[in-house]
Order: structure tokens, then sequence, then C-alpha cells
């Protein structure tokens, strides 16, 4: 579009506003309620291929071509032997039960990368103060709010932000074991609020839009399952702010295959869908294999929901439907509208 960087934190910032206003009037939590079973259990599933991708890209396991797509990385590259071995040591401990299994494989993969002179030590001291943020603080284009523009900025943002988060709440929730037999979590407007209140504030701070991390899952595989761990993880980037050049020394490698191993864990919905019902199987199908493929969690919901009210229409089960999903696909329509006007014009 060519605006400015202020531009874009303006829509950001909006969108964050009308973010806190559906979760505050429950729209979220009534739009988590209506989608379908088939497709609360293929968003874990989708996440987890999508983190497996990142985390084999990172490794250099998997890397791109320009005729096939992707391909198998160079094995005499170290960062995949140095991915390797993490997985590796990860799994076993993992077998054996230990606590801890995926930061032990972290931490062991990135001696190892020591070992092998990847790792950069800090030029310096090891200990900073956090930099200021005066030059992004508050930096809002007012004079734009009123355009066409913003309007295509913030729809965007707001329906990728919001399916975004719904996507990897609903991956999370699922592995922690609290959530009803119908997919539902007791706690979730709480979740929402939180992540909702995230996206305003961090506009503020001059960031791009914060949302709830798929990460997350790691934790719950270590065991966490209370809000003490998002308490207890939000005082450990506290400390990071201030021992940044430390945590920088780790290479994406080393880091790599605790997003494999999410997504292993992330697999274990897929005996919960019924393919054999095509209505049903081939929605949850595509919001497998769109996350991954377009790299977007929000795209595999979006096309997921979008299919199966399509679908259910079209098959005369209509009536399967809820009315919210059918709002739904009145908006992704309008989105998918505007992307393709917003190309065809820039």
């Amino acid at each position: 579009m060519g605006h400015t960087w202020q531009f874009a934190l303006t829509g950001v910032l909006l969108s964050g506003f009308c973010f806190m206003l559906l979760t505050i009037f429950n729209i979220r939590k009534i739009i988590v309620d209506n989608i379908p079973v088939a497709l609360k259990n293929a968003i874990p599933i989708g996440i987890g291929l999508f983190i497996t991708l990142i985390g084999l890209k990172s490794a250099g396991i998997v890397t791109p071509n320009q005729f096939t797509l992707v391909q198998l990385g160079n094995m005499a590259n170290p960062n995949v032997w140095i991915a390797t071995l993490g997985l590796v040591v990860i799994v076993v401990l993992l077998v054996k039960k230990v606590h801890g299994a995926i930061l032990i494989g972290i931490i062991a993969s990135t001696i190892f990368a020591g070992f092998l002179g990847i790792i950069q030590l800090p030029q310096g001291s090891w200990i900073t103060l956090p930099p200021s943020i005066e030059p992004i603080f508050f930096k809002f284009e007012w004079n734009s709010i009123f355009t066409f523009d913003m309007l295509i900025v913030v729809f965007t943002f707001l329906m990728v932000n919001i399916f975004d988060a719904m996507g990897t709440l609903i991956g999370v929730i699922s592995k922690i074991g609290k959530s009803e037999k119908d997919g539902s979590f007791p706690q979730l407007q709480k979740a929402l609020f939180a992540d909702a209140l995230g996206t305003f504030v961090g506009a503020v701070l001059g960031t791009s839009p914060n949302t709830s991390y798929v990460e997350s899952a790691s934790g719950v595989a270590a065991g966490g399952r209370t809000g003490l761990t998002s308490v207890s993880t939000t005082l450990m980037f506290v400390l990071a702010l201030f021992f940044a050049p430390i945590f920088l020394m780790v290479p994406a490698a080393a880091t790599a295959p605790a997003l494999i191993i999410i997504g292993l864990f992330m697999m274990g919905s897929v005996a919960d869908i019924n393919f054999n019902e095509i209505s049903e199987g081939l929605p949850a199908f595509v919001t497998i294999i769109f996350m991954p493929f377009t790299y977007s969690i929000a795209n595999g919901i979006i096309f997921g929901m979008l299919s199966f009210t399509i679908i259910k229409l079209l098959s005369g089960k209509a009536k399967e439907v809820s009315i919210t999903m059918y709002i739904l696909t009145l908006f992704f329509l309008i989105k998918i509208f505007l992307d393709a006007s917003n190309a065809f014009v820039h």
C-alpha cells in the first residue's frame, strides 16, 4: 500500500480495540463455541504440521526449491546435525519420562553448536539494559483513520488476529485435557480477553499484533496446566530483557527440535475426525493442509469453516450449520474479496 509504519501501528491499535469489544461482548466466545467439532479436532493437527514445518525449516532439514517448492536440505549443514542431536536427546528423555526433556534438549544442542563454532559470543557485556521504546511508543497516524485503506488494514488484522489466536488457544487447550466433550473450555473468556488486551497494549508500545504463541504447547507438554505457568513464563521474559545477549546465543537449529516434538504432540486428535463422512472430513482436511501450506493458522481456520458451510449448504444439510457460521462465511467472503481487490489495485 505504500504507507508508513505509523499507519500500520494505527491499524493494529484499532483492530486491537475492536478485538477487545468483541471479547467484552462475548462475541469471540460465541464464535469459538459454534466452530464444528470436526474443525476443532482438525485445528491442533494443522497447527502441529505448521510448527513442524517451521522446525524443519529452522533446522535446515527442509529448504526451498524453485521447482518443487521444498526439498531435503544439505546434510553437510551443521545446523542439521545440531537439530538432530537435540531431537534424539529430547526423544530419549521423553521415553524415560524425564521432566524438562525439551529444555534439556535445547541446552544440549546449544552446547554442541558451541563446539562446532556456530554460536557467536556476545560482543561486550553479557547483561544489558533494554533499549528505549521512545522512538516507537504511541506513534500513530491519526489523520488516516477514516480512509478506505485503513478500513482494509483494520479488517484484515482483525480477521487474522481473531482466528490465529483462536486456533492457537483451541490447539493448546485440547492438550490440557480440561475442555468439554464439544471442545468448549469454561475459562476461555479470560484467555480471550488477555489475548485482546495484549494486541491493544502492544500497539501502544510500538509492536506488531501480539497473540497467543503456539509454542505454549511445549509448556503443556512439560506439565504446565495452570496460570502459574504463564506467570513464570512472563517473569522469564522480563529477565530475558536484561540477559538478551545470552539468549541470542541459542541458534534457531537448537530450538527446532522442540517445535518438531510439539508438532508430534498435536497429532493426537486425528483419530477423532470421521473422514468417511465427507461433509465433515473434507472441511477438517482443508483446515489441516491450509495451515502449513499457506503458512498461516488463520487461513486454515477461515477456509476450513468456509468449506464446511458451503459443503453442508450444497449437500442439503443446511440445518446443520449454525447462524453464526453463516455470518462468519459472509465475512470470510468479504475478506477474500477485499484481498483480491487490493491486490488488483496495487
